[in-house]
């Protein structure tokens, strides 16, 4: 199995841990989700690192040793969060940098399909007749200007 299906599964799962439970957060055991899907308790730690973020509207708590435990919050998306996301922007991004705030939009139903499709547009590359230094500080000034008009609509 692939590094990329297994990290889907492993999301997938925790995602569905948390639905079932009908709470805003799950706890979980680093080791025994390891055991659960036969990989290295480091296999874990990419997924909770890379797709359990606070800009994809989590949080996650560690608490190591003995009775050591991960509790993963799925946050009430807000302005703070828009913030946290202007704030990491910057003063430059990349496109791909871009598209994924745009799709973590998306997810948080903070924007429709076609308004995440008409945002990566003018974060196209292609379409920014710049230096590639321009587009990206360009395109960090048109993405924030985005996200402060979808907080104050919020």
């Amino acid at each position: 199995m692939s590094m990329a299906r297994l990290s889907d599964l492993i999301e997938n799962f925790i995602k569905e841990l948390m639905e079932e439970a009908g709470k805003h957060y799950v706890e979980i055991q680093r080791n025994e989700l390891a055991n659960v899907f036969n990989c290295a308790p480091s296999q874990i730690n990419y997924v909770l690192e890379t797709r359990f973020t606070i800009d994809k509207g989590y949080i996650i708590e560690s608490k190591r040793g003995g009775g050591g435990y991960i509790k993963i919050y799925k946050t009430s998306v807000s302005n703070n969060w828009i913030n946290q996301i202007i704030e990491s922007v910057g003063d430059s991004i990349s496109e791909s940098k871009a598209k994924y705030y745009i799709d973590a939009l998306l997810d948080h139903n903070f924007i429709t399909q076609r308004e995440a499709r008409l945002m990566k547009v003018v974060m196209n590359d292609k379409v920014l007749p710049f230096s590639q230094e321009e587009k990206n500080a360009l395109r960090a000034v048109l993405l924030k200007a985005f996200l402060m008009e979808i907080a104050r609509h919020k």
